[in-house]
């Protein structure tokens, strides 16, 4: 039994990374810490956890270290984590620059998962193994347009989306679509559009190309995926089903197992595509 200690007593903390590892059969939730700790408390009787006052006792009586805090906050307190030889479920995007995620990486002592939520669903990774992977494209489009900053949105408050827009929030999805099928991204053209909309223009090491459109705050709902080459075309299914306990399991999965392609190393990969993306 895997024994996790989360940090983060946000929503999605509660709905995503507690309710995951509670409905797992190889995993426990022991501990909650946050920076309030009445939050922490809360949300650790809700899941028949134990909320922690300090970090570093958290971490004493746990395996594995869930995170579901903002990008910069989880960058310096996985380091601490990872130093200390914990397991790491981490959020995307690894860190906000480039130093801060080189830094994680390079403290980490055993095995590591970012939870790229799209890649992990049950439904859109068989989708990915049968029909994207393993295929020789010709190149790629991926186009996520929402709008998340409306009243009874969960992300509606998150200051860190704001400041930072689509391209740190929703580009980490973005490449774990298209790095894996088409290779590493040898360059990169930004332009940006209204508000935090913006596109890129990226080329692979293994010749194809691909585009990004990405917006939190566009008037529109748009969420695809394309792939195309000389076996034709083909489209991801719809997302609006994404069981998202189900794929926080399939990560556990993977931590367990200590095998994936979404660890802390691909994470910065993302990370330094998107920094020359800004």
């Amino acid at each position: 039994m895997l024994r996790f200690g989360l940090i983060g007593t946000s929503q999605w903390a509660d709905t995503a990374h507690a309710a995951g590892i509670d409905a797992h059969p190889g995993a426990e939730l022991a501990g909650v810490w946050g920076r309030d700790f009445g939050k922490a408390a809360t949300l650790a009787e809700a899941h028949g956890a134990r909320a922690f006052a300090e970090l570093d006792e958290l971490l004493d009586a746990v395996d594995a270290v869930a995170f579901s805090v903002p990008p910069d906050v989880q960058a310096e307190l996985a380091v601490r984590a990872a130093e200390a030889g914990k397991a790491l479920l981490l959020e995307k995007p690894l860190a906000l620059d480039v130093e801060c995620a080189e830094r994680l990486v390079a403290a980490v002592r055993a095995p590591t998962v970012v939870f790229f939520t799209y890649r992990f669903d049950p439904v859109l990774a068989t989708w990915f193994r049968d029909e994207v992977d393993g295929r020789d494209w010709d190149g790629a489009g991926v186009s996520f347009l929402t709008s998340i900053f409306e009243p009874g949105s969960p992300f509606a408050g998150s200051a860190w989306r704001r400041e930072h827009g689509a391209l740190w929030d929703l580009g980490p999805h973005a490449l774990s679509a298209l790095v894996p099928a088409l290779g590493a991204v040898e360059h990169v053209a930004a332009v940006r559009g209204p508000r935090d909309e913006v596109h890129l223009a990226l080329r692979h090491d293994s010749g194809a190309a691909s585009s990004v459109a990405l917006s939190l705050t566009a008037p529109a709902n748009v969420n695809e995926v394309v792939f195309w080459g000389a076996d034709g075309l083909v489209r991801r299914p719809p997302v609006e089903g994404v069981d998202v306990v189900r794929a926080y399991g399939a990560a556990i999965d993977a931590l367990l197992s200590g095998e994936t392609l979404f660890d802390a190393r691909f994470g910065l990969e993302v990370t330094r595509v998107l920094a020359r993306g800004t």
